[in-house]
């Protein structure tokens, strides 16, 4: 598929669902393949408002910024992806920001981060089926399909929005370009197995179908970040290398 298709693909999903982060993270990179550079920071900025946890867009966004000559707008996407990136230990990110800083001769920012608290009990009258757990339901399906119906009918907010920190994590670690079908197609795998969403479930809930699969060096690293639990910290963003582009 080539650039402009994509492009325009992702505009229209974004016509319906404004507030979808990673259409707009997936357009800003679109943009980018396409030399497109300060639309491209506009979409990753869009992505970071909906979700500060996206540290990836930060990065990607005040890259742009400088690149397409805008580096004073570049100051605050910085400021603000360092610190969200020092918080949530997103390595990757926060090193490539603290680089960009130096090369506009800034300071990079102070921050003190917070020591990890017992998670609180959540109440709720809405049964994870992950977990077991009583939450909240999600206030609407997270995406169109039968996927994220099930998600909707069986996850509760609480658990999706771990997902969407873990995801993130992965996207980062990873480098993954949600634009290209092969990475989609490893964050899919990441969320499914996350959440509890066997192939089985996956074939009856689309009416035979079979899931889309990463290929065998993204699958094993996915395998390997999920027995983790998602603490990737003591690898300093360098799960990437084990991956071929």
């Amino acid at each position: 598929m080539d650039l402009e298709t994509r492009i325009k693909q992702f505009r229209t999903l974004l016509e319906s669902d404004p507030d979808n982060d990673m259409a707009h993270f997936s357009l800003g990179n679109a943009l980018l393949q396409a030399d497109r550079k300060h639309e491209a920071a506009l979409s990753f900025i869009a992505c970071t408002k909906i979700n500060p946890g996206m540290t990836k867009a930060y990065q990607l966004a005040a890259r742009a910024l400088i690149d397409s000559g805008h580096s004073d707008d570049a100051m605050d996407v910085l400021h603000d992806g360092y610190i969200e990136a020092t918080k949530r230990g997103d390595m990757l990110p926060k090193n490539a920001m603290a680089e960009m800083f130096g090369e506009l001769r800034l300071e990079v920012p102070v921050v003190e981060t917070a020591q990890a608290s017992a998670p609180e009990e959540v109440g709720g009258d809405f049964k994870d089926r992950k977990t077991g757990r009583m939450g909240t339901q999600l206030a609407r399906r997270p995406f169109k399909g039968p996927v994220g119906e099930w998600i909707y009918e069986n996850i509760s907010k609480q658990t999706f929005d771990e997902w969407i920190g873990m995801g993130t994590k992965i996207i980062n670690e990873l480098r993954l370009d949600l634009s290209r079908d092969e990475h989609d197609a490893v964050y899919d795998y990441a969320m499914r197995i996350y959440i509890g969403l066997t192939d089985e479930i996956y074939n009856e809930i689309t009416d035979g179908k079979s899931p889309p699969m990463p290929d065998g060096q993204f699958k094993s690293v996915i395998d390997e970040i999920m027995a983790r639990g998602g603490h990737l910290e003591d690898l300093q963003g360098q799960m990437h290398t084990r991956v071929e582009d």
